[in-house]
């Protein structure tokens, strides 16, 4: 948005939530517990990529030159390699923002709390801004795993599923933030964060005819 963070309350923004990033896991524990689209269809990914990776050992198992053993240690692989996309999957989430307008970009991460964020300071989003944010990764990792998988053998493709799985899991943050958007889908929501501060804010507009 061509907005700044000082012009918002002039435009009629009013302060909704702060969030300190410190309190991240919680917010987006509770928003992913709300009966949205987004928090259903998270589910559902994961449900169906469980559901497709045991089908695959149960395909597989007892099939002429197959090893359980093998098959399970490529998935291991799989779990190995989505913590190697992490670094990815944030740089796709600075990419989109700045694809999006945004120009200062940054990372911060707790290993502690296990939590990683791409931050674009005091770039003042949009709802539908942030939803390409943050489905980018989600939309562009997914995609390229499940095209491999066509071009995959055997033990390949559990490694894929793997990592499919372990990042959808991953990827909770994003759809708990969606979820927060889409529970408060009578306002118009604006948000932005505040790298100095580690606070993320969440505007929306007063209709002044109510």
């Amino acid at each position: 948005m061509k907005i700044t963070p000082e012009e918002l309350e002039s435009n009629n923004y009013v302060l909704l939530d702060h969030l300190g990033h410190k309190e991240l896991i919680p917010f987006i524990k509770i928003y992913s517990k709300k009966k949205t689209v987004s928090s259903i269809f998270f589910t559902i990914c994961n449900a169906v990529i469980a559901g497709v990776l045991i089908l695959w050992f149960w395909k597989n198992y007892g099939s002429e030159g197959f090893k359980f053993e093998k098959g399970f240690s490529h998935f291991s692989y799989g779990i190995a390699l989505a913590f190697l996309l992490i670094p990815i999957h944030e740089y796709i989430h600075a990419l989109a923002y700045k694809m999006q307008g945004a120009v200062n970009t940054s990372y911060d991460a707790n290993l502690k709390k296990f939590y990683f964020m791409a931050i674009a300071d005091k770039f003042v989003a949009s709802r539908k801004e942030f939803q390409i944010v943050a489905l980018a990764p989600f939309v562009v990792i997914s995609s390229t795993l499940i095209i491999s998988m066509l071009f995959s053998n055997t033990y390949w493709t559990f490694t894929l599923l793997g990592t499919l799985l372990t990042h959808t899991a991953f990827s909770s943050g994003d759809f708990g933030l969606l979820s927060y958007f889409e529970f408060h889908k009578d306002k118009e929501i604006v948000t932005y964060d505040d790298k100095e501060n580690k606070i993320s804010y969440f505007y929306y507009k007063e209709n002044q005819g109510a």
